[in-house]
């Protein structure tokens, strides 16, 4: 079994996974737009450029997203996309990447569990969690 996340958004999905893609690596292996799919002719013109199905491949997982339709999209709430990072420095890089026009709920720092973690909205909307996978004061 595996499970992986699926993300909404508002027009933005296609340019929030080229970031994704290029804080995080991975691949992008489908970037499927609905003027590309057999959806073409029940959307808008406006609509043949957004994406219907999107998925960054890491590792052995796997970040799903789409355009949701207007009347359908709701930001993001009660959930968190978390990220582990082994790295600390790595994970205050990735964190502060996030962060940029987003805005920070929780600022990265040590905690009692880890040696560093924050939590933040970032620009698309998206709640995310970073961790560093070292444990406080082992660095």
């Amino acid at each position: 079994m595996r499970i992986s996340c699926h993300l909404s958004f508002d027009g933005q999905c296609e340019v929030a996974f080229r970031t994704y893609q290029r804080l995080l690596g991975g691949e992008i292996i489908t970037m499927l737009e609905y003027g590309e799919s057999p959806m073409a002719d029940q959307v808008p013109p406006q609509w043949q450029n957004r994406i219907l199905h999107a998925t960054l491949r890491l590792g052995d997982q796997e970040l799903l997203g789409t355009d949701a339709f207007p009347d359908a999209y709701e930001r993001p709430q009660s959930f968190f996309v978390t990220l582990g990072i082994s790295e600390l420095a790595k994970a205050r890089e990735v964190f502060a990447s996030l962060a940029e026009g987003g805005r920070v709920q929780m600022p990265f720092q040590e905690t009692f569990w880890s040696a560093g973690y924050g939590v933040l909205v970032d620009r698309f909307g998206v709640p995310w969690e970073v961790n560093c996978e070292q444990p406080a004061n082992s660095t």
